[in-house]
C-alpha cells in the first residue's frame, strides 16, 4: 500500500513538475549588459557578450521552460542618433523611430545568433527568432513634452552644450558621470506584434521580441500607424508583454542578485520576498530611486496588476536560481 502511493505520488509530482517547466517565462536584459561602457562598441563585441549572456539562459531551455527574451536598447540607440548627428551634411538622418527600428534589428540578430550557437553547443537545436516589434502609445502622452529617458554615451559639459548648439538635443547630468541625451518614454499601451510572438511559441520557437521597449508608434485619424521620436521603457514593455501573453514569470535582469533597501547605507538588506503592497511602500518611502531600481518596482507593479504571476528580479548568473525560488527577490501579489 505504501509503496503503490510513492509510485502514484512520484508519477503526480513527475507530471506536476513537467507542466511547471513548460511554463513560459519572460526574461528582460538590460541594454547595458549588451553593451557595456567598459566596450569600444564593435560588433565581434557585442557578439561575445551576447554568447556570454546566453549561456544563462541554457538551463531554462534543458528545463523545459518557454522562453521569451527581451533586451534594452539605451546606449545602442543613442550611438546611432550620435552617428545620424554626425553625419547629417552627407546624408539624410533617419528619424528616432527608424533609429529605434535599426537598433532592435541589430541587437535582435546578434542575439538570434548568439543564442542559436550557444544552444547548438549544448547540443540543443531550438530554433531562435527575433520579432522586430511595435508598440503603440498615446500621441498625447505627456513624456513628449517633459524628455526624461537617458539614451547613448556621456558627454562633457562643453561637449553637451556644443551638441545641444548643433542638434537642439535636451541634456541632462547624470549621477556625476557626465551628460547624456534625454528623449521622451511614452507609456505603452499595445504590443502591435503580440500575435506573432504568440505563434511563434505556439511552434516552439524561441522569440527575442520588444527591444529597446519597442518601435514607438501612434495610429492616426484615418487608423494608421506611424512611428514618434521617443524611447519606451524597456521594462515596462517586457511587463506588458508578459501578463499579455500569461507568463507565470517575469524576470529583470539587474545588476545585483536582490533588491535592497537602505542601499549603500549600514543598515542595507536584502529582499527575498515582497508583495505588492509593499513595494509600493518602499517605493513611495523613496527606498528605489527614479534612475536605478524605481522602473523595475513600477514594471512589477504593473504586471501584477493585469496578471496573477510573480516577478523576479536578480542578477544574470543567478537567473536560474531565481526562477527556481533559490535566490533574487520574487514580488507577488498581496495575500
Amino acid at each position: 500500500m505504501p509503496g503503490g502511493f510513492l509510485k502514484h505520488a512520484g508519477g503526480l509530482v513527475g507530471r506536476i513538475a513537467g507542466f511547471m517547466s513548460s511554463q513560459r517565462i519572460v526574461v528582460a536584459l538590460g541594454g547595458n549588459a549588451a553593451y557595456p561602457p567598459t566596450i569600444k562598441g564593435t560588433a565581434e563585441e557585442q557578439l561575445g557578450l551576447m554568447a556570454q549572456l546566453c549561456e544563462h539562459f541554457v538551463r531554462m531551455i534543458e528545463a523545459g521552460y518557454k522562453l521569451v527574451l527581451t533586451h534594452g536598447n539605451g546606449p545602442v540607440v543613442g550611438n546611432i542618433l550620435f552617428r545620424m548627428a554626425k553625419t547629417a551634411r552627407e546624408l539624410p538622418p533617419m528619424p528616432m523611430d527608424v533609429c529605434v527600428a535599426h537598433s532592435q534589428g541589430g541587437m535582435g540578430y546578434m542575439f538570434e545568433q548568439s543564442f542559436t550557437n550557444v544552444l547548438r553547443q549544448h547540443g540543443c537545436h531550438a530554433i531562435v527568432a527575433a520579432v522586430l516589434t511595435e508598440v503603440e502609445v498615446d500621441p498625447k502622452d505627456p513624456a513628449f513634452a517633459n524628455p526624461t529617458k537617458p539614451v547613448g554615451k556621456f558627454f562633457t559639459q562643453q561637449e553637451a552644450w556644443q551638441m545641444t548648439s548643433e542638434t537642439g538635443w535636451a541634456m541632462v547630468e547624470d549621477a556625476g558621470r557626465g551628460y547624456r541625451r534625454v528623449v521622451p518614454s511614452p507609456q505603452p499601451l499595445a504590443i502591435l506584434d503580440l500575435p506573432a510572438i504568440e505563434a511563434l511559441l505556439a511552434a516552439d520557437i524561441i522569440p527575442i521580441a520588444a527591444g529597446g521597449g519597442g518601435i514607438p508608434v501612434v495610429r492616426d485619424a484615418n487608423g494608421d500607424y506611424k512611428g514618434v521620436p521617443a524611447v519606451i521603457d524597456k521594462d515596462l514593455t517586457s511587463a506588458m508583454l508578459a501578463a499579455q501573453l500569461h507568463a507565470p514569470t517575469f524576470v529583470m535582469i539587474t545588476g545585483v542578485e536582490q533588491v535592497m533597501v537602505d542601499f549603500g547605507k549600514p543598515t542595507q538588506r536584502g529582499i527575498a520576498r515582497m508583495t505588492v503592497s509593499e513595494a509600493r511602500r518602499h517605493l513611495a518611502d523613496g527606498q528605489f530611486p527614479p534612475g536605478s531600481m524605481g522602473p523595475k518596482i513600477e514594471a512589477a507593479i504593473q504586471y501584477l496588476e493585469q496578471f496573477d504571476g510573480a516577478v523576479v528580479i536578480t542578477s544574470l548568473e543567478r537567473t536560474f536560481d531565481s526562477v527556481v525560488g533559490k535566490a533574487g527577490t520574487r514580488i507577488v501579489r498581496d495575500a
